[in-house]
C-alpha cells in the first residue's frame, strides 16, 4: 500500500516509551503517526480525519531535525532546547477528588496534601510579578478548606491571574465559598462540563451532574467570575454534543466566557490502552462543531497561536443578544507563524481579557449592538467576547516530540516547568 510521508518526526512505542523515529502519513482521507518499535512491533494512531488541508494547517510548525531535543520526553523540562515559554503555569494543590471519573488525566489518589506553607514557595518560585497565568489543579482543588488562601498567596506574589480547574461541585452547592473565592482575587474557572444530559455524567463522572453545573454557573455569575466550559470529548458518548454544548455556552454569555473542548487523552486513569483507544481528532471535533452548532464557520478559526499546531485551535467571538456569534478575527488573518517564545506572553493577555468577566458586573441588553459604531463595538467585545479553543493533550500513543517542544502549558513540579503531556505521561 503507498501511504505517502508529509512530515517527518519523532514519537514513542506506547508499550515501552522508547523514543522512536516516526512519520506522518497519508492513509487513504486520514492522516497517521507511524512508527515501529524492534520489540513490540508497528504503531500507527490518527490524528487527523481528513476533514481540514492538514498541511495547510501544519505548515508554520517546525519539522523535528534527528536529534534534536534529545532529553525529552524522559528528562524533559524548559531547557534550552525547548521553544516556547509558559503561558500557563499549572500547580497541583492536592490529589484528593470528590468524584470517581471514568477517565482522569492526573488519576488522583488519597495522598496527603502538600501544606500551605509548601505551595506558597512554589508559588513564590514560579511568579513572574505582574506576568504569571497560574492554573490551580488536582485532584479537586476545592477539596483544600485553604483553597482562598493560596489564591490569596499568589495575587501577593504576582501572579496577574488565578486560575481554578474544578468540576464544579462545590461551586455549585455553596454559593458562600464562591463569593469567598471571588474576594480572594480569583480570575476565572476553568470547569469540567461534558454535556447537557445526565447520561453523559454518568458515562465519564459516574454519577448525575448537570443540575449541579448549571448551578456552579449561576453562582459564578452572581460574584462576577468568568467561566470556561471544559468538555472531554469522547467517542460514543458526548461528540455529537459539540455544536450543543456551545449554543448552551452562547446563552449564557457574559458568565460563560467560553468552551475549550477537550479530545480524550489515554493516560493518567483510562478505560482503555492508549494505543487499542478510538481516536477523536482535533480535525473532526472542529468539524463537528461547526456543523452541529450553526454558529461558526471554518474561516473563523486558526491553530494554537503559541502551541503546536496540532495542539489546539482557536476561534474569538462576540456574543450577540439573539444567541448569535460575530467572528472578530478570521483564520486568513493568523496563518503567519507565530511560534516564538513571545507569542505565549501574546497568548497569556489574549485569554486572560477573554476569559476575565467585568468586576463590574454586565448589565444585559436586549437591543442588538450597531457593531459598525466603534464605541459600541468596543464595549459589546469588552462585556461579551467569547472564545472556543481546544487542546489535543498528547498520550503515549500520540506523543510527538515536535509537539512536546513548542508546550506552553507547564506544571509547576520539583523546581522545574514541565511541559504538560511530559508530565502526565
Amino acid at each position: 500500500m503507498n501511504e505517502p510521508i508529509l512530515r517527518y518526526t519523532e514519537a514513542l512505542c506506547p508499550v515501552c516509551r522508547k523514543r522512536l523515529p516516526a512519520a506522518y502519513i497519508q492513509r487513504g482521507d486520514a492522516v497517521c503517526l507511524r512508527r515501529s518499535c524492534p520489540e513490540h512491533g508497528e504503531f500507527s494512531v490518527p490524528v487527523w480525519r481528513g476533514f481540514f488541508d492538514f498541511s495547510r494547517w501544519v505548515q508554520a510548525a517546525p519539522e523535528l531535525a534527528p536529534g534534536e531535543n534529545a532529553a525529552c520526553p524522559g528528562g524533559c523540562a524548559t531547557c534550552e532546547d525547548h521553544l516556547q515559554n509558559a503561558c500557563c503555569v499549572l500547580l497541583p494543590v492536592t490529589d484528593r477528588c470528590n468524584l470517581n471519573c471514568t477517565y482522569c488525566v492526573a488519576d488522583p489518589g488519597n495522598k496527603p496534601d502538600p501544606l500551605l506553607e509548601q505551595i506558597k514557595t512554589q508559588l513564590g518560585e514560579l511568579t513572574v510579578p505582574g506576568q504569571t497565568l497560574v492554573q490551580l489543579s488536582g485532584g479537586e482543588p476545592t477539596t483544600r478548606e485553604d483553597l482562598t488562601e493560596i489564591i490569596g498567596a499568589a495575587k501577593a506574589y504576582g501572579c496577574a491571574h488565578v486560575q481554578l480547574n474544578t468540576n464544579g461541585i462545590r461551586l455549585g452547592e455553596d454559593a458562600g465559598f464562591v463569593k469567598k473565592l471571588a474576594d480572594a482575587g480569583l480570575s476565572f474557572v476553568f470547569m469540567q462540563f461534558d454535556g447537557l444530559d445526565d447520561g453523559v455524567y454518568k458515562a465519564l463522572r459516574n454519577r448525575p451532574l448537570l443540575e449541579i453545573k448549571i448551578k456552579a454557573i449561576e453562582h459564578c455569575g452572581r460574584h462576577n467570575i468568568g467561566v470556561v466550559l471544559v468538555p472531554t470529548m469522547v467517542p460514543g458518548i458526548n461528540t455529537a454534543q459539540a455544536g450543543e454544548i456551545v449554543r448552551f455556552a452562547v446563552e449564557r454569555s457574559p458568565v460563560v466566557r467560553g468552551v475549550h473542548f477537550q479530545p480524550v487523552s489515554y493516560f493518567g486513569r483510562s478505560p482503555v490502552n492508549a494505543w487499542e483507544a478510538p481516536r477523536y481528532t482535533l480535525d473532526g471535533l472542529l468539524n463537528d462543531i461547526i456543523t452541529q452548532s450553526g454558529l461558526v464557520s471554518e474561516s473563523d478559526f486558526a491553530p494554537s497561536r503559541c502551541d503546536h499546531p496540532l495542539c489546539g485551535f482557536h476561534g474569538d467571538f462576540i456574543a450577540m443578544p439573539d444567541g448569535t456569534l460575530k467572528p472578530l478575527k478570521t483564520r486568513e488573518t493568523e496563518l503567519a507563524p507565530c511560534c516564538g517564545p513571545g507569542s505565549a506572553d501574546k497568548n497569556r493577555d489574549f485569554v486572560a481579557r477573554r476569559w476575565s468577566m467585568s468586576k463590574d458586573g454586565v448589565t444585559p441588553s436586549c437591543c442588538e449592538p450597531d457593531l459598525t459604531d466603534m464605541e459600541q463595538f468596543a464595549a459589546r467585545a469588552g462585556s461579551h467576547g467569547f472564545t472556543i479553543t481546544a487542546m489535543a493533550f498528547q498520550d503515549a500513543a500520540t506523543l510527538d516530540i515536535a509537539r512536546l517542544r513548542q508546550c506552553s502549558l507547564h506544571v509547576y513540579a520539583e523546581g522545574r516547568h514541565v511541559p504538560f503531556c511530559a508530565y502526565y505521561l
